[in-house]
């Protein structure tokens, strides 16, 4: 079982070691809020966080909407594991699905 808690600090380190500005507060986004975004220069990656009991189909509702706010990618952040049960025709147009394995790696699933 993958607690928040770490999913959080995994893709803080692998967004930091890119070059990235990691906010992981609440982000307000139109009629909801994001876990966290991540951002560069020119990019702004919404990110949301859901563990193993999260409801992944509101994840990706609130990701939908800070694509439609401006941001350039949205990205659901779960455990390998939970990230292969979901459906990768979902994640098209800018939403991306990222794994965290039991190591802390990232893996782009999608």
């Amino acid at each position: 079982m993958t607690n928040e808690r770490w999913l959080r600090w995994a893709i803080q380190r692998h967004f930091r070691t890119q070059g990235y500005r990691v906010n992981m507060k609440g982000v307000r986004v139109g009629n909801s809020v994001i876990d966290g975004e991540a951002e560069n220069g020119r990019d702004r990656i919404a990110l949301e966080i859901k563990s193993g009991h999260d409801d992944v189909i509101r994840g990706i509702g609130q990701l939908s909407e800070a694509l439609a706010c401006g941001y350039s990618t949205a990205a659901l952040v779960t455990s390998v594991r939970h990230a292969k049960r979901i459906k990768p025709n979902v994640f098209k147009n800018g939403l991306v699905l990222l794994g965290v394995d039991s190591k802390g790696n990232v893996t782009k699933l999608t």
